[in-house]
């Protein structure tokens, strides 16, 4: 094999590797099959780059009973995986937010908050003020959210409610060192939404969760 070969075979291999790493992000847990069968490759393909990502502790594996038969083994990131998706100025944002309350004390902390959430809020106002039905409103908000790395995804759940999903959180630092970051989202969320409808965070990324879900519906006339 010549060395033009390797290098192709080689930049094939890291992008079907990242091409899993991303569908398990985006999907949670899934078979060797069932990412095979997005790769476009065999499912035996898969499982072999799975184990080479689990020799790099980016996956684990865990086995699912279901029915009879021998248990489903499903493939999952692990901590460690984390690092491969972009965090935003993640480890300054963590620094400058603890000098800023080890010298300007938590009320500084509150005021940033505030401020950041003002201008969200204003933000999101302006780009939805065209969009008057939930669907659309909250497709728009899931499309703004992805441009600013949160890889969001709206959709209706059978009962008619919605569900928004953000398989990411580019401040995920900033977040885990000062709460409120998480909190001020949630109120932005309910901002551009209207009080005629109801927002309830039902995952967090920050309390151990994969993604962060939000269940959305139309409150009763």
């Amino acid at each position: 094999m010549s060395n033009a070969d390797l290098e192709n075979t080689s930049s094939s291999s890291r992008g079907s590797a990242d091409r899993i790493l991303m569908a398990l992000k985006t999907q949670g847990p899934l078979s060797s099959a069932a990412l095979g069968k997005q790769l476009g490759i065999t499912g035996e393909a898969a499982r072999q780059q799975l184990l080479r990502l689990g020799e790099q502790d980016l996956v684990a594996a865990t086995s699912e009973a279901k029915g009879v038969g021998r248990p489903r083994q499903l493939w999952r990131l692990t901590p460690a995986a984390q690092a491969r998706f972009p965090d935003t100025h993640a480890s300054l944002a963590a620094q400058v937010l603890e000098i800023v309350r080890t010298h300007m004390g938590q009320a500084a902390i509150e005021t940033i908050i505030g401020v950041r959430e003002a201008e969200t809020r204003a933000t999101y106002g302006r780009k939805l003020a065209d969009k008057t039905e939930l669907s659309a409103r909250g497709a728009a908000l899931a499309a703004l959210r992805s441009d600013e790395g949160y890889m969001a995804d709206w959709r209706k759940e059978p009962d008619g409610s919605f569900l928004l999903v953000e398989n990411h959180c580019p401040i995920r630092v900033a977040a885990t060192a000062c709460a409120g970051f998480c909190r001020a989202e949630l109120d932005v969320f309910r901002a551009v939404f209207g009080p005629s409808v109801s927002i309830a965070r039902t995952e967090h990324i920050i309390d151990g969760g994969r993604r962060c879900a939000y269940a959305i519906r139309q409150n009763p006339a």
